[in-house]
Parts: structure tokens; C-alpha cells; sequence
């Protein structure tokens, strides 16, 4: 696990931590939403725009060839990351929203017909919910949900029920970004599997706080969003099976992913190209590439024990706040905390905390349906990632104990 000596040096590697807030240090506790950025990935960027903005794959010129080298390394820097057997199977987009509605509207679109039947779960984001809706609509098809209990836990014998041979398609939720329930995906993919079905998994949420092999795994899609993972707003990626991506039509078409165009035959590029239309996120997509490999540096499993620990340690002392109830108690969690206080309104809890120079999200966190599940409309959410302490937890408790005696 990380020390305190190794999290004092890390943190000074994300200059908005040194940010006051109200003339108050900033405790950065939103992680869930979207990760601060590293120096070093900062400095990337400012670099690609500095030295050799150019446009990528279409130029012989100096610049362009070294954008093209950089941000193809980017894409094999993912490949590896995540174990995937070919580069041409990572494609950028604009983050995981984009990489499901890329699949909703080629695969989904050419695989689901009348009558089908799609599976989510219960915990899903918005975004991997309002994609299929708008499929099963088109198509006449139907939107199934996997039920959870009142941890937040998928219930795995009720989607063994779910499965017909209407079932067509699977999209589901690694880590819930709302509760942090970590879903049981290996055997869920084998699950479906089984029955001959394919399945999409959504790790934006998890990608930052586990080890992801898509080989070991055998998923057959994997959406993924930079900006949780300290890398740029508007990048992320999609992974796929080449011989699936290979037989899917284009997502957007223009520049870059075409071979040949005339007026009466246009012939698609290769993957990952065929894609990819039009001029990209590059300074994105290098920066994403330059986190992956500040993260690896600092070693992953290093950082899943220390944020184990924030998670293990928050918890004990949110827990001991008197009307403080966490929603979400699933046993596999990643470091995320929703809670209610007392009868006090999430943004009150919010606003208040923020005077300090707190930073949490209240609300329903896009994903509604599961606040409906506990009969609630807003939670408040602390998510901790590696450059976070006790010492902030220790503020935040303080801080809503404070909150208490105001309100009461």
C-alpha cells in the first residue's frame, strides 16, 4: 500500500489540489464524477499544442508524422493496458456515453429485432440505459432489468431467470457509480456466454480502480471515459472484437474513415479508422495516453489497497455520525459513499460542505432508477481516489457532524 511519505509526493503532482476555496484548502471528493489531472498530463498536452499540433494520418510533413506516432502509441498504450489482443480493436471517442450509443446505433441497430429482448441492471448510468431505450423503441423491443437488494447487489440467480431466447444483448455496469457496487462480471460474461449472447460492459467507473483484462474476461465490448481516469474531458475509448467491429457498419462518416469515395461507391477504412470520422480528440487522446502511464508507474495494485483502505476507513467514521445511513452496502465496493443525514436535503449538504472547501456530488448521480429502488431522490456521494487522505475524510466528518448541530 501506498505511504504517507509516497501520498504527500503524489499529491503534489495535481497542482488544483493546492487550490483554496474559501480562503479553505480544497478536499477534492467528486472523484466519482470526473478525476483531477496529473501535471505531467497537463504538460503533455500544453506540449502536443506547443510543439507539433498537426493534424494526424493525412500529412507527410514533420508535425504530422510525429502527431500520427504519438497519438497511435496512445492507442497501443490502451491496447496494453487493458490486454486487448490487437491495437485495432481500441477506438477512440468522445468518452464511455459515446462508445455506448456508437454500439446502440451500429450493433444494436443491426443485430435487434421485433420482439428482442436487451438486459441491463438496476445500476445502471443514464447512459447505458436511455441508449437501449431509444433502440428497443425503434426496433419494438423490450428493455429487461436485473433487480438488486437492498445492498445494491445485482441478484444473479434472478438474471439467470431474465435470460430467454429472446435475450439478444447484454450491457451492464462493472462498478456502479452511484452506490460503488462492484458487479460480479466474469461470470456474468460467462452467463451470457453460455447462451450465445454478447455483452457490453460499462468501466467507467471501474477502469481507474481495478485491473481490466478483456482477454481474461472474454467480454465482447468495453466502454471506458478518460476524464475519470486523470486523463482529458472528451476522450475515452471503445473496445471490441475485431471479427465483431469488422462486420459492424460505420458509427459517423467523413474524413479519415473511408479508403476511396466517389459519387457512386464509397469503400470504408480498416479498423480502427473506419470509426473514427473526422479529425480527432489528439491532444486528448495522448494526455489519456500519458495518465495510463503515470498510473502504471505508481503501480495499480498499489493504488487499489490504498484507496481499499480510504474506502474501509471512510466508512468506519461516517458510520459513527448519528442519522448518517450509507445507501449501498454491497461486500465488493469501490470507493464510493452515498449517504442520506438525518432528513437534511443532499444539496443543503452539499452547499454547506462546499463552504468548508469540500467537494462531493449530491443529487441522483444519473442514475435515477436505482434511487427510486431505495425510495429515495438524492444521495450524497464522497469518492476517494490515491491522492486523498484520512486527514481529509477526518474534515469531512467534522464538517456534516457541524452540519447536524446547525440544522438541529
Amino acid at each position: 500500500m501506498l505511504s504517507t511519505e509516497q501520498i504527500s509526493q503524489i499529491r503534489k503532482d495535481f497542482p488544483i489540489l493546492k487550490e483554496k476555496i474559501y480562503n479553505k484548502n480544497l478536499v477534492y471528493l467528486d472523484n466519482a464524477a470526473t478525476t483531477q489531472k496529473p501535471q505531467c498530463v497537463i504538460d503533455e498536452i500544453i506540449n502536443f499544442y506547443t510543439h507539433y499540433n498537426s493534424n494526424i494520418h493525412r500529412g507527410v510533413h514533420a508535425l504530422s508524422q510525429k502527431a500520427t506516432n504519438e497519438y497511435e502509441n496512445a492507442r497501443c498504450r490502451i491496447q496494453k493496458f487493458i490486454n486487448a489482443k490487437h491495437s485495432e480493436e481500441i477506438i477512440f471517442t468522445r468518452g464511455a456515453t459515446e462508445s455506448i450509443n456508437l454500439l446502440a446505433a451500429t450493433f444494436g441497430m443491426q443485430n435487434i429485432k421485433e420482439n428482442d429482448e436487451i438486459i441491463i441492471s438496476h445500476l445502471e448510468h443514464h447512459a447505458n440505459i436511455v441508449p437501449w431505450q431509444i433502440l428497443c423503441q425503434k426496433k419494438n423491443a423490450k428493455l429487461i432489468v436485473i433487480p438488486v437488494n437492498n445492498n445494491g447487489e445485482l441478484l444473479i440467480d434472478e438474471f439467470k431467470k431474465l435470460i430467454t431466447n429472446k435475450t439478444k444483448l447484454i450491457s451492464l455496469v462493472h462498478v456502479s457509480n452511484s452506490l460503488g457496487t462492484i458487479n460480479p462480471i466474469k461470470e456474468i460474461i460467462q452467463i451470457a456466454h453460455s447462451h450465445n449472447i454478447p455483452i457490453i460492459i460499462d468501466a467507467a467507473q471501474s477502469i481507474q480502480h481495478t485491473k481490466i483484462d478483456v482477454q481474461a474476461l472474454d467480454c465482447d465490448f468495453l466502454v471506458a471515459s478518460g476524464h475519470k481516469f486523470y486523463a482529458p474531458t472528451g476522450i475515452g475509448f471503445l473496445y471490441g472484437k475485431k471479427n465483431l467491429f469488422d462486420n459492424m457498419p460505420p458509427y459517423q462518416t467523413g474524413g479519415d474513415m473511408i479508403l476511396t469515395v466517389s459519387f457512386n461507391k464509397t469503400i470504408f477504412n480498416e479498423l480502427p479508422y473506419k470509426f473514427e470520422a473526422g479529425t480527432p480528440d489528439i491532444a486528448g487522446a495522448i494526455g489519456l495516453g500519458r495518465a495510463i502511464q503515470y498510473v502504471q508507474d505508481i503501480g495499480f495494485d498499489n493504488i487499489i489497497d490504498y484507496e481499499n483502505h480510504l474506502l474501509n476507513y471512510a466508512t468506519e467514521q461516517l458510520l459513527q455520525i448519528d442519522g448518517l445511513k450509507i445507501i449501498g452496502t454491497a461486500k465488493h465496493k469501490a470507493s464510493v459513499l452515498s449517504f442520506s443525514l438525518r432528513d437534511i436535503h443532499p444539496h443543503d449538504i452539499g452547499t454547506l460542505l462546499d463552504n468548508e472547501g469540500i467537494a462531493v456530488r449530491t443529487g441522483h448521480h444519473c442514475s435515477e432508477p436505482i434511487m427510486h429502488r431505495f425510495d429515495i431522490d438524492a444521495t450524497t456521494r464522497a469518492s476517494f481516489a490515491f491522492y486523498n487522505t484520512e486527514e481529509e475524510i477526518d474534515r469531512l466528518v467534522k464538517a456534516l457532524k457541524n452540519i447536524i448541530n446547525l440544522f438541529y
